[in-house]
């Protein structure tokens, strides 16, 4: 038995690594200018309906790519794509140290967000090509924890950085650890597992075996159009942009949430930064985990994801809407920890469904056009945000309006995305 283990190989966890590592690094720079904000509003005389803008236009070339990426790692395979958009948005992250004003960090964060676009369509590719189905909810949950856990850094590395030396600075260190991730994945990653000489025959097979289960969708000549426009589909495109909204609301606004409502100096909102996120990669993991474990059981794989995915969006909308009354820095703190957790058990559970509902030479496109559509909550959301801490309710009404849009995601996925068939039971593999 040990030798059958050690024939099959385990090198697709190296892959799940450096997507792991991608996925930390894209948060870390993502939530980078979030972190410095406050003194960044300061030193550049951003009001909060501008710092609202600058945030949102990042989601302006993010999404754009989101489906561009997507279609082309279909096209051009997942290797070239990842490596590309991780170059162009190290640099570009980097260039914001040289930003001067309100137009210059605009289209600065345009750009940037034009190589930040392709990785979640990527990175679900890459997954799809790699790894057998039994294991897409927990190969998704866990790179995509990386998510959070460079939202967690971020605010140790950035905010430090910045309080100790400059807020210029801490972008340029964030570029150089983008750089050096690259060289790797370069070095060890390959399209499939086929081409790759460091895979052994077994774990190619195990693989190949585990993904010929879903062939039958194989033969389905629908164009791409026709899959973008499938209730199903676009039923988890809303629950991907409820969870976006949510999300984005809190890593744009967050910090400053912290240290205007509960008065907190930039140091110590830097740290206290961490707890939410923490939680969320707990939540990102396990919701992958949870959903393979109830597909094993179940052998139904579409509706295990429905489960965990509008179960954690519910259980986020509620802890949003006690937190929009918390009276106390350690109530908001708790609730919005609990929000985070909850939240980030439903995005790998989009990921997987589209792998479910659409033939695997799609897969890239079609989910690259869902994350489009969910990160339209990015371009309008944070600036909402803004418009209404200004001129209308303050944050009270903005966690009120996450909350609700998180509870329409999963009534959405509960009411429209239904399994065609009981799917037979994979085999654990070995």
């Amino acid at each position: 038995m040990s030798e059958g283990k050690v024939a099959i190989g385990r090198f697709r966890w190296t892959i799940a690594l450096l997507l792991f590592l991608a996925n930390a690094i894209n948060y870390l720079d993502r939530s980078a200018l979030s972190i410095v904000a406050p003194i960044v509003s300061k030193d550049l005389h951003f009001d909060p309906a501008q710092l609202g803008i600058v945030f949102s236009s990042f989601f302006v070339g993010y999404s754009i790519f989101c489906f561009v990426g997507g279609w082309a790692s279909d096209r051009w395979g997942p290797r070239l794509v990842f490596g590309v958009a991780m170059a162009w948005w190290s640099v570009f992250c980097g260039l914001t140290a040289i930003a001067t004003g309100f137009v210059s960090l605009l289209i600065l964060r345009v750009l940037f967000g034009f190589g930040e676009g392709p990785m979640g369509s990527t990175t679900n590719k890459t997954i799809s090509n790699w790894f057998p189905r039994e294991e897409a909810g927990t190969m998704v949950g866990l790179t995509n924890a990386g998510n959070p856990i460079g939202g967690a850094v971020s605010g140790p590395v950035v905010g430090l950085v910045a309080f100790y030396i400059s807020w210029r600075v801490s972008f340029l260190v964030i570029t150089v650890i983008g750089l050096v991730w690259l060289f790797f994945w370069l070095f060890y990653v390959t399209d499939t597992p086929t081409t790759n000489k460091r895979v052994g025959l077994a774990e190619k097979e195990l693989v190949a075996r585990s993904r010929a289960a879903a062939a039958v969708r194989e033969g389905d000549a629908a164009s791409i159009g026709t899959w973008l426009k499938t209730p199903a589909v676009l039923a988890v495109a809303l629950a991907f942009f409820s969870y976006n909204y949510v999300l984005y609301f809190f890593l744009t606004w967050l910090p400053s949430y912290l240290t205007t409502v509960h008065h907190l100096d930039l140091k110590s909102m830097s740290l206290l930064t961490v707890i939410p996120w923490l939680c969320g990669s707990i939540g990102m993991f396990g919701g992958g985990l949870l959903s393979d474990l109830l597909f094993r059981r179940t052998g139904n794989s579409i509706l295990s994801r429905k489960i965990v995915l509008a179960g954690g969006l519910l259980l986020a909308a509620v802890s949003v809407l006690l937190a929009s009354n918390a009276a106390s820095l350690a109530a908001a703190i708790t609730l919005i920890a609990c929000a985070n957790l909850f939240l980030l058990m439903a995005p790998q559970n989009c990921w997987v469904l589209i792998q479910e509902i659409v033939p695997s030479g799609q897969i890239g496109g079609v989910g690259g056009f869902v994350h489009f559509l969910a990160n339209t909550a990015g371009i309008f959301g944070p600036a909402l945000t803004g418009f209404i801490i200004q001129y209308g309710g303050g944050y009270t009404a903005s966690f009120i309006l996450a909350g609700v849009l998180a509870v329409a995601g999963a009534l959405a996925v509960m009411l429209v995305v239904h399994s065609p068939q009981t799917l037979a039971r994979p085999a654990v593999p070995v």
